[in-house]
């Protein structure tokens, strides 16, 4: 009965997930140069629990509760949730690999598929404070073979995903557009990998380079990177089912759009820079934040800035957040910031329902139960 109650409760909280919203322009007025990166941010290990407001008694039944999912082959993964600039749980369950009875932890490195896109468009705003580029600049300024029917695209419509690309594109390849550029909002993992290409065009670093240069040496993100296939991530499953990996897919294919692999606490030091001026000017970082176009969901997730769904969860709080999805894996990455509240599950189980449980642990920190 337990089982059937806790999968009924993932399945009500995911009817969460639509949104309706207005669009909002915001226009960056600062050309700064970003300034070097201050101290390290706090680990789990570094930060005392005593100084949260929540209450060690939420934190214990969000914790059991995870334990249950992962006793019944519901969760897999990693879970950290930090407040007002604390870490108060940061804890791996299940494990990173089933065949060798390795234990996933806070350390375990994941796939984070599409969360991937705040960092790509993180570097185009480092490079339009470098005064490199505008997102406002069409994007055959930035690409020596750019096909003729992408002349009205802008890098702002890729960040937006309002350009009209197709899922997944080609290299520079004469595409035809879905719509005219800023006619609709369609989310499409092709703005992104243009967006990768421009990214190298500019740096005359490849996308790799340049992300390690500019944004993962200066937060200390050690366990973020560019995902060559590598072995000393953990292994995704499709489900809760057996020990075989789920389907093999070359990383090389998500590229910009999703080829990055994290921690969850290197995600949660990533997150906390962005209120800091670390890597850009506040302006930059308020055009990153705003809801620049309307999605068409209705409540969570109403609006799109660049890389990040901008709404309200059900009790009417703000919340930006980004979801991933890619073969053995699923995360996601919640910031609530009236509440300073940030909640961030990287799974290896591609069947988990990321967001799904995000909302479920956040209602609990909020008492909406």
């Amino acid at each position: 009965m337990r089982h059937i109650i806790i999968c009924l409760t993932l399945c009500v909280v995911s009817v969460l997930l639509a949104a309706c919203g207005s669009p909002l322009s915001v226009t960056p007025t600062s050309t700064s140069q970003p300034p070097t990166a201050t101290a390290p941010l706090p680990t789990a290990t570094s930060v005392p629990a005593a100084a949260t407001a929540v209450s060690p008694e939420v934190i214990a039944e969000i914790d059991a509760l995870l334990a249950d999912l992962t006793e019944q082959g519901l969760f897999t993964g990693a879970v950290l949730v930090g407040h007002q600039g604390n870490i108060i749980l940061s804890q791996g369950y299940g494990m990173a690999d089933r065949e060798q009875a390795i234990p996933n932890t806070p350390q375990t490195r994941f796939r984070i598929a599409a969360i991937t896109k705040q960092f790509t468009a993180m570097a185009i705003l480092i490079l339009e404070a470098q005064g490199k580029l505008n997102v406002q600049d069409p994007i055959c300024n930035y690409l020596p073979d750019c096909p003729a029917i992408w002349q009205d695209v802008t890098i702002y419509h890729l960040l937006t995903h309002t350009a009209g690309m197709p899922y997944f594109t080609p290299p520079l390849k004469e595409v035809p557009l879905y719509f005219e550029p800023g006619e609709q909002w369609r989310y499409s993992h092709g703005n992104y990998l243009v967006l990768g290409y421009i990214i190298e065009a500019v740096s005359g670093q490849t996308y790799e380079a340049f992300l390690q240069q500019a944004i993962f040496t200066p937060l200390n993100l050690s366990d973020t990177g560019y995902e060559h296939n590598s072995d000393t991530l953990a292994i995704g499953y499709r489900n809760q089912y057996g020990t075989e990996p789920a389907e093999f897919i070359d990383m090389s294919v998500a590229y910009a759009a999703g080829a990055l692999y994290s921690t969850v606490e290197d995600l949660y030091r990533w997150e906390q820079a962005l209120s800091t001026e670390q890597l850009v000017p506040q302006a930059y970082l308020d055009e990153m934040f705003a809801p620049q176009e309307a999605t068409g969901f209705t409540g969570i997730g109403s609006g799109y800035g660049y890389g990040w769904y901008t709404g309200i969860d059900d009790a009417g709080r703000p919340r930006i957040a980004h979801d991933g999805r890619i073969n053995g894996f699923a995360s996601v990455i919640a910031r609530y910031p009236t509440d300073q509240l940030t909640i961030i599950v990287l799974s290896n189980q591609e069947q988990n329902d990321a967001t799904s449980l995000e909302l479920i642990l956040s209602g609990k920190i909020f008492g909406d139960e």
